[in-house]
């Protein structure tokens, strides 16, 4: 890939459309100058060009500008960039060579969700990145690279988690997968890494950066600019906000860290077999309510899937000329079973009591915003389109099956990003990394 900085390129364009045309073609042609980039780093068989991790640069640093979070010296920052970068591409290139692949089709979709997240049209929301600077092909390539990094994830890491009987039965027993709401943290966190096959040294190294971002913290720099200027963890160059999360989605390490702590309190370093662990508890709540009865709703939906044959206006078309029947009194069972291409059409598109977290995040919004026996609009999700009629709402203790499959989720989202952060560490210890940003 050739290119050069912005403001140089920005020159050569302007100097090539101030030149009169005849004289562009009847001028003698000059010398063949060609503009090369130069390598900031090779990862197994590709490269990491300097231009696109000024790009990325200048990305994160306007992101963090953005924040109001100072920003570390600009090498630091580059250099923590690069380190993102190269760990991404390790992933993206194990997803490709081990035959994990995105449609054009899934990739769309997505892009389509991400517009509507942001309230515009595909073409509005085209225009927009292109106003702020970014390329739409580029754009795609990253949000297709995301999603590849995401399937991963579930592939390698998230679907091999196994969570024993006896460990359900512990937490159960524990109280700690009650259907009360537990305590919720909003956290920051910085993670130094270390590499799978340290030596005393190696790691005594990286306890020492740890302890130098734990000394600067605490001697009162911005949390975000240390995450950004030491962190290893996915979430740095967001300033290492982890948002907020229930206690019994958390390592039971950050857990046992978090029980002395008061919030704006940073902890100790912490030892996983990941490296080194700093949290900071920026707010609690909850976690004081005793045992609590979880709400249910019992519902009913038309699905109409859109593929090749069928568009998404077929698809409102159809589901508003349903709705109306209904309105005049023709029964939703009947047309579901008829109409629906779900599996619970055969039930007249009963779907039984559900709970929260049962549903697609669209439909349980609109599912909750319905009063009893009325019939939504047609609603957008993953699986096309939907008619949903609530039929009746209470609240109910969790069967014991639900209990225990709620116990085996919270264990399995527990270990999850541990997990997936020594699967990375691996992953990116067995890469061919040659550093090339400061060659000359």
């Amino acid at each position: 890939m050739t290119g050069v900085c912005r403001a140089s390129l920005a020159a050569v364009i302007a100097a090539l459309l101030a030149a009169p045309s005849h004289a562009l073609a009847q001028s003698p042609q000059p010398p063949r100058i060609v503009l090369a980039d130069r390598i900031a780093a090779v990862v197994n068989k590709e490269v990491i060009t300097v231009s696109e991790l000024e790009r990325r640069t200048e990305r994160v640093a306007a992101q963090l500008r953005r924040q109001g979070a100072p920003l570390p010296p600009q090498d630091v920052l580059q250099r923590q960039v690069l380190e993102r970068m190269i760990t991404d591409l390790v992933q993206v290139q194990f997803a490709k060579e081990t035959g994990v692949s995105i449609s054009e089709v899934d990739l769309d979709r997505t892009l389509q969700r991400i517009a509507q997240q942001n309230g515009l049209a595909m073409s509005e929301f085209r225009r927009a990145l292109e106003r702020e600077g970014l390329s739409w092909e580029k754009f795609r390539d990253d949000i297709r690279a995301e999603m590849l990094i995401s399937r991963l994830r579930e592939r390698e890491v998230d679907s091999k988690i196994r969570i024993s009987d006896a460990e359900v039965d512990a937490l159960l027993e524990g109280g700690q997968a009650s259907p009360e709401a537990p305590a919720e943290y909003e956290l920051s966190h910085i993670l130094v890494r270390v590499p799978e096959q340290a030596g005393p040294e190696q790691i005594e190294a990286r306890r020492r950066r740890a302890e130098e971002a734990l000394a600067q913290l605490r001697a009162g720099v911005d949390f975000r600019q240390v995450a950004v200027s030491f962190s290893d963890a996915p979430d740095a160059l967001q300033g290492g906000g982890m948002g907020w999360r229930p206690a019994d989605r958390l390592p039971e390490l950050f857990v046992g860290a978090l029980a002395s702590m008061k919030p704006g309190e940073v902890s100790d370093v912490l030892r996983s077999p990941a490296g080194f662990h700093i949290v900071r508890m920026n707010d609690r709540r909850g976690g004081t309510a005793g045992p609590a009865a979880v709400a249910q709703t019992h519902v009913r939906h038309i699905l109409v899937r859109t593929n090749e044959l069928v568009s998404e206006s077929d698809a409102l078309r159809k589901l508003n000329i349903l709705r109306e029947r209904i309105r005049q009194g023709a029964d939703f069972g009947e047309l579901a079973r008829l109409n629906s291409d779900d599996a619970s059409a055969a039930r007249g598109g009963d779907l039984g009591w559900v709970t929260d977290g049962d549903t697609v995040p669209e439909f349980e919004r609109a599912m909750k915003a319905l009063r009893i026996k009325e019939v939504s609009e047609p609603v957008r999700s993953a699986f096309g389109y939907h008619l949903i009629q609530v039929l009746e709402r209470r609240r109910a203790d969790l069967p014991e099956d639900r209990k225990r499959a709620q116990a085996r989720r919270v264990l399995g989202e527990r270990r999850a990003d541990e997990a997936y952060e020594e699967w990375v560490r691996q992953l990116r210890d067995r890469a061919y990394v040659e550093y090339r940003l400061d060659d000359r």
